[in-house]
C-alpha cells in the first residue's frame, strides 16, 4: 500500500510539475511578444459584399502578432510599430485580403464571399483532406455546436446534431452521465461488441470527459472508405476528436463561467398508504381470501391520525432534492508568432447530486468535481522540421453513497419502498415501521443508505503526445517524414468509509410487555424502542491503475502536376495497453498494423481513392493474427463538368460510393464491459474436489472441464457499400447530403446457445453470426442572411435497420419464435387478446383458471394452450432505428438564438421489476400510480389498460406479452441557447474583445408516449441515476 501510495504521490508531482514549467514556458512566450513598441494607431471598418458589417474578422499586421478582430459593427483598432506593414484581413467564408499601409491609418474594407467549397479541409484518418475531394462518409460538429450544451460528458453533445450518431443517455449521475453511442445503429449481436473506435489527436483515448473548450472539431468515420485503415478495429465506425492548436498572433484570453440548476427529468410517481392498502386488500379479495390491513389500518392512512404507527411517506420527497446546482468555468490562452504556436486551458467542472443529507457526519451526496488541463505546443524548429506537444489531462473526485448492495442497485432498492414502511426521519431520529401493525411491504426508503457511510474515489489521467514532421522536399516534392508517440497514465484512488445508525421502532406503550412502565401512563402512548448504535466510521482503500503507449511512423506525399492530384500515405504503427479491463490483466493488450492510402484527383473533378489496414491483434492463433482490410472509393463533381459549371442555382454537386471490408476483434461476454482475450488458447482444467462415484457421497480429487478453446477462431468481417450525394444550392445557402449504406457482418464472434446444459465447461468463442444493417442519411442546411438577420435551420435524419442473418438458436416449427431474420435486441412475448370476461370464447388453456380482469393471450400455434410456441416479436429494439435532429437559429446584432429538437422513433422499452409487476416479486414491494389507476376492476372493465389486483393471478398476468412493451418515441427539445454580445465603451479601454452573456437549457421539454420514465433511459429493469434537466447562466468574455 506505501508504494502505491508512493507511485500516485510521484505522479502527481510529475504532472504538475510538468503543467507549470510548460504554462510558465509559453506565458514568457505570451508576453515577449506584448512588448513589440507600439505607436502608430491603425483603424476602420469591416464589411461584407453587401454592405453589412463583419463581426469578429481579423485584422493583423503581416507578420507580426499585433492586431484584434472586429466589434459588432465591424470596426477595428489596434496599436502598431510604424504604417509601413501590410494588413491582413480574413474571415471564415470571405476571401482573404492583404493591404500595404503605405503609410495609411485608416481603412474601408470589403470582403467579398469565398467558395469555402474548394477550400474547406476536413479531418480524416491520419490526416486532413479537402471536403470537395472527399469520397467517404464523414460527419463532422465543430467546437461552437458542443459549447452550446450544459451538460457534463461529450458524449451527451453529440445527440441530435450529427447524421448516423444515435446517443443515448440513460443516467444523470455527476460523473456517470457517459451515453451509449452507436454509429449506424448495430451490425453485430450484442451491443458491447458493437460500440465505435475513440481518438484523442489520433491516439486511443476515451472523450467523454475531456473540457469542450479543448476541442476544435469532432468528425465521425462512417463508411468502409473513412475506417479500413483500422482494419480489424474500424468495423463500428471511429469518432476522432481534435484538440484546438495556436495560431500566428496576438494572445488572445478566453475565459467563461457558467452556473447552472439540475432537475430531474422525470421521477417515478408512486401510491399513498392508502391507495396501497386499498390495492393490496382488493387482490387478497379477488383471490377469495381474507384483507391483509384491518380496518383500522385503513381509516387511519386515509385520515392520517397517527402518521407514526401508520405512516405515509414520500420517499420521493423525503430523498431527494427539487434541484442541484452545476458550475463549469475555463480560461484558455492561444497565439504565436511565426515559429512557435501555443494553445493553453485551465478548466473546471463542479456538478452536485440532487440527494438530501439526513446524517450530517459526512457528505453522501454523488458530487462530481473535474479540473482539465491541456497544453498544445508547435514549433518550427527549421522551415522544414516541425514539432508539436501535446500534453492534456485531468484530475477527477466522485462522491458517492455506500449502499447495502452494489451501488447500482441503489435506486432499485430506493424504489421498492413502501409508504407506510416508516415516517422517515423524526426529531432526528430514524423511525422504522413495525410489523406488530403493519402486516406487509417494510421496505424503508432510507434503509439502503442512510447511516451506512459514503465514498470517494479520485482519479488522476495524463496524456502526453510528442510528433516531428520533417519535410522531404528535397528527396521529392511534397514528400515529409512523421513520428508519433504518445503516452497515456492513470491512476485511481478509492476510500471507503463505512459506518452504522441507531434506528427506532414505534409501539403502544400497552404492547412493550418486556419493560416496566411508569404508574399512570397512557397505554396508548407511542414509545421509541432503539435498535442498534451509531457506529465509528470504518476506513478502507483500494487503488487502480492505467497506462498505454502508441507509436507511428509514416511517409506522406502530395504533389499536384498542373490539373492532376496526387497524394499516398504509408504507416506503420503499434500500440500497448497495460492492466487491461479483461482476464489475463498482468499481460499487456497490443495492436500492430500497416496502413495505406492513395488518392487521385483530377481538376477537382474526378476522384478515386484507396484504403489498406493491415493489422495483428491478440486475440487469434498466428495463423490466423493477421488480417488484410482493404477498401475503395470514387466521385465524380458534376459542377466542375462545363455542362453544370457556374450554374446559378447548383453551386455544387458530387456523386460518391465506397466498398471496403473492415474488421472487429473484440469479444464482450454476455454483453458487459469485460473482454475476453486469447480466445484461441487450447482447453483449460479446474484441479479440484472432481467427481463423485457410485453411490458414495464423498468427493474424489481430480480435473474437470473449464473452458475449451478455439485455434481456428478469426475476425468479424464486415462488407460495407456507401452512395452518397454532396451538393450546395441557391449561393451556397443550401447544402447538403444524402447517404444510402448497407453492411453484411459475418464470421460474428459468439458462443453456441444449442448446446445441452448437462456440460460444465464453458464453451469457445466461435465465428457463429450473420447481420445485415442497411439504411438512409440525411442533411440538409440552410443558412442566409438578410441584411443584418442572419437565421439558419440544419436537419438531419437517420434511418438504420438490422437483420440477423444467422444467429446460433434451437431451431423451431414456428418460425415467427425465431431471434433469426429479426433485428438485434428484438424484444418476444406473447400477443394479447384483451382481458378475461364470463363468456369469452375460443380462450386456450392458460394453465390457470382465469377470472374476469386477468389477462387473455392469443394462442398463435392453435394448439389449445398458451407456452413458448406462442411468442413471437412484438416492439422494437431499446435503441432507435430512427433518429432525428433539428436546428434552428438566427443573429441580429448582438443577439443570437438556437435551439436543438432531438426524435427518436421505431424504439421500445420492455418494462421489468418494479414498473411491471404491482408489489414486487415478493408482493410487499412499492405500487406506481399507473399500476393502481389503470388497473381493471368491474367498474373500470371497458377503459382499464391494467389487470386486475391480484396474488394468485401474477404468474399468468405478468408473462412476457406486448402489455408491458411500450413505445419509447419521443420528440425533445434537447438544448435552447439565448445570447447577447454587449459592446460598451470601456471594453476597447481594458483590450476586452468579447463580453457575452447567455442562456442555456438542456432537456427542457418533452413530448412522449412512456410516461413512466424517461423515454431515454434504457434501465428498464435495474433503474438508475434519473436523466436531468439542467437550466444555465453563463458569461464568456475574451481579450
Amino acid at each position: 500500500m506505501g508504494h502505491e501510495k508512493h507511485l500516485e504521490k510521484m505522479n502527481q508531482t510529475v504532472t504538475f510539475w510538468l503543467v507549470r514549467k510548460l504554462i510558465v514556458g509559453l506565458l514568457c512566450i505570451c508576453s515577449t511578444a506584448a512588448t513589440f513598441a507600439q505607436t502608430a494607431t491603425v483603424s476602420g471598418v469591416v464589411k461584407d459584399d453587401t454592405g453589412e458589417p463583419v463581426i469578429g474578422a481579423g485584422v493583423l499586421v503581416k507578420g507580426t502578432t499585433l492586431g484584434t478582430i472586429t466589434d459588432i459593427d465591424g470596426h477595428f483598432s489596434f496599436r502598431a510599430d510604424d504604417l509601413n506593414g501590410v494588413l491582413v484581413v480574413s474571415f471564415v467564408g470571405m476571401e482573404t485580403q492583404e493591404i500595404p499601409m503605405k503609410g495609411k491609418g485608416t481603412f474601408d474594407i470589403v470582403l467579398k464571399s469565398s467558395n469555402t467549397l474548394l477550400e474547406e479541409v476536413q479531418v480524416v484518418a491520419y490526416g486532413a483532406q479537402k471536403k470537395v475531394t472527399l469520397t467517404g462518409s464523414i460527419s463532422s460538429v465543430n467546437t461552437d455546436e458542443l459549447l452550446k450544451v450544459p451538460t457534463a460528458s461529450i458524449g451527451n453533445m453529440l445527440s441530435g446534431v450529427l447524421s448516423g450518431v444515435s446517443s443515448i443517455q440513460s443516467s444523470g449521475q455527476p460523473g456517470g452521465d457517459d451515453p451509449d453511442v452507436f454509429i449506424r445503429g448495430i451490425s453485430t449481436l450484442n451491443t458491447m461488441n458493437a460500440k465505435p473506435l475513440y481518438l484523442v489527436d489520433g491516439v486511443e483515448r476515451s472523450f467523454f470527459q475531456i473540457d469542450p473548450n479543448e476541442v476544435e472539431n469532432i468528425t465521425i468515420l462512417k463508411d468502409a472508405s473513412s475506417t479500413a485503415v483500422f482494419g480489424v478495429r474500424g468495423a463500428n465506425g471511429v469518432i476522432i476528436v481534435t484538440t484546438k492548436r495556436g495560431k500566428e498572433g496576438k494572445a488572445k484570453i478566453n475565459a467563461s463561467f457558467s452556473y447552472g440548476i439540475q432537475t430531474p427529468t422525470r421521477m417515478p410517481e408512486f401510491v399513498n398508504s392508502y391507495d396501497y392498502a386499498t390495492f393490496l386488500n382488493e387482490a387478497y379479495t379477488n383471490d377469495g381470501k381474507d384483507p391483509k390491513f384491518t380496518p383500522e389500518a385503513v381509516e387511519a392512512f386515509r385520515t392520517h391520525s397517527n402518521p407514526i404507527i401508520y405512516p405515509d411517506t414520500d420517499w420521493m420527497e423525503l430523498l431527494f432534492k427539487s434541484s442541484a446546482p452545476q458550475t463549469q468555468g475555463n480560461v484558455n490562452i492561444s497565439g504565436g508568432t511565426e515559429r512557435v504556436r501555443y494553445f493553453i486551458s485551465m478548466g473546471m467542472l463542479d456538478q452536485k447530486g440532487f440527494f438530501k443529507n439526513h446524517d450530517t457526519r459526512y457528505d453522501a451526496n454523488f458530487n462530481f468535481n473535474r479540473y482539465n488541463y491541456r497544453a498544445n505546443l508547435d514549433i518550427d524548429f527549421t522551415k522544414t522540421t516541425l514539432v508539436a506537444i501535446n500534453m492534456g489531462g485531468r484530475v477527477e473526485k466522485r462522491n458517492f453513497p455506500r449502499s447495502g448492495d452494489d451501488i447500482n442497485q441503489l435506486f432499485r432498492r430506493i424504489y421498492w419502498a413502501t409508504p407506510f414502511s416508516g415516517p422517515g426521519i423524526v426529531d432526528g431520529k430514524w423511525i422504522k415501521g413495525n410489523s406488530q401493525y403493519l402486516p406487509v411491504g417494510l421496505s424503508d426508503g432510507l434503509g439502503n443508505i442512510y447511516g451506512r457511510g459514503y465514498g470517494s474515489k479520485t482519479t488522476n489521467v495524463v496524456n502526453l503526445d510528442l510528433a516531428l514532421t520533417q519535410k522531404l522536399d528535397f528527396v521529392t516534392k511534397g514528400l515529409q517524414f512523421k513520428i508519433k508517440v504518445a503516452y497515456n497514465s492513470g491512476y485511481d484512488h478509492t476510500k471507503e468509509r463505512a459506518t452504522s445508525i441507531e434506528s427506532y421502532q414505534p409501539w403502544y406503550r400497552k404492547d412493550v410487555t418486556w419493560m416496566e412502565h411508569p404508574a399512570g401512563s397512557d397505554p396508548n402512548e407511542v414509545v421509541y424502542i432503539q435498535d442498534g448504535e451509531a457506529g465509528l466510521i470504518s476506513y478502507a482503500e483500494s487503488f487502480g491503475k492505467s497506462r498505454d503507449w502508441y507509436a507511428e511512423a509514416s511517409f506522406d506525399w502530395k504533389r499536384d502536376f498542373d490539373l492532376h492530384h496526387l497524394s499516398a500515405l504509408a504507416l506503420y504503427n503499434q500500440s500497448k495497453t497495460y492492466y487491461p479491463d479483461s482476464d489475463y490483466p498482468g499481460i499487456p493488450r497490443g495492436y500492430v498494423g500497416l496502413v495505406g492510402r492513395v488518392t487521385y484527383d483530377y481538376d477537382n473533378k474526378y476522384l478515386i481513392e484507396g484504403n489498406v489496414g493491415y493489422n495483428g491483434s491478440e486475440n487469434f492463433a498466428p495463423g490466423n493474427r493477421y488480417g488484410f482490410f482493404p477498401a475503395v472509393s470514387g466521385g465524380w463533381v458534376l459542377t466542375q463538368e462545363e455542362f453544370l459549371k457556374d450554374n446559378p442555382v447548383v453551386n455544387f454537386l458530387k456523386i460518391r460510393a465506397s466498398y471496403g471490408i473492415v474488421g472487429n476483434d473484440r469479444y464482450h461476454p454476455y454483453g458487459t464491459g469485460f473482454m475476453d482475450r486469447f480466445l484461441y488458447l487450447p482447453n483449460s482444467y479446474f484441479i479440484g474436489s472432481g467427481y463423485q462415484f457410485g453411490t458414495g457421497t464423498s468427493w474424489s480429487p481430480g480435473a474437470y472441464e473449464k473452458s475449451f478453446g478455439n485455434s481456428g477462431l478469426s475476425w468479424e468481417k464486415s462488407a460495407k457499400q456507401n452512395y452518397g450525394i454532396d451538393f450546395s444550392l441557391f449561393n451556397q445557402k443550401l447544402s447538403g447530403s444524402i447517404d444510402y449504406f448497407y453492411e453484411k457482418r459475418t464470421d460474428i464472434l459468439a458462443k453456441a446457445s444449442t448446446d445441452p446444459i448437462i456440460h460444465a465447461m464453458s464453451l469457445p468463442v466461435l465465428n457463429l453470426g450473420i447481420v445485415s444493417n442497411k439504411g438512409v442519411e440525411l442533411n440538409l442546411k440552410w443558412n442566409h442572411k438578410i441584411n443584418s438577420f442572419r437565421y439558419w435551420t440544419n436537419l438531419n435524419v437517420s434511418y438504420a435497420k438490422n437483420k440477423i442473418v444467422y444467429q446460433d438458436e434451437v431451431p423451431s416449427e414456428y418460425t415467427y419464435t425465431l431471434k433469426t431474420g429479426h433485428p438485434v435486441g428484438q424484444p418476444f412475448g406473447l400477443k394479447v387478446r384483451g382481458f378475461y370476461y364470463e363468456g369469452m370464447e375460443d380462450v386456450a388453456d392458460h394453465s390457470y383458471v382465469l377470472k374476469e380482469g386477468d389477462v387473455v393471450y392469443e394462442d398463435l400455434n392453435h394448439d389449445g394452450k398458451i407456452d413458448d410456441n406462442d411468442k413471437t416479436a412484438i416492439g422494437y429494439p431499446s435503441y432507435p432505428l430512427l433518429n432525428a435532429g433539428l436546428t434552428l437559429g438566427f443573429e441580429y446584432k448582438g443577439f443570437d438564438f438556437s435551439m436543438l429538437w432531438v426524435g427518436a422513433t421505431k424504439t421500445s422499452r420492455v418494462l421489468e421489476e418494479t414498473f411491471r409487476k404491482p408489489l414486487g416479486e415478493t408482493y410487499d414491494r412499492s405500487l406506481m400510480s399507473h399500476q393502481f389507476t389503470d388497473r381493471w376492476t368491474p367498474e373500470t372493465a371497458a377503459t382499464a389498460k391494467l389487470p386486475r389486483a391480484t396474488i394468485d393471478g401474477v404468474k399468468n398476468n405478468y408473462r412476457d406479452s406486448e402489455l408491458w412493451v411500450k413505445d419509447a418515441s419521443y420528440l425533445r427539445l434537447k438544448n435552447i441557447e439565448i445570447g447577447y454580445n454587449f459592446r460598451l465603451p470601456f471594453m476597447p479601454k481594458i483590450g476586452m474583445e468579447k463580453m457575452r452573456v447567455f442562456m442555456t437549457g438542456y432537456n427542457l421539454l418533452t413530448f412522449d408516449k412512456l410516461k413512466i420514465s424517461d423515454p431515454e433511459s434504457m434501465s428498464s429493469g435495474v433503474p438508475q441515476y434519473p436523466v436531468m434537466r439542467v437550466i444555465n447562466f453563463g458569461l464568456n468574455v475574451s481579450f
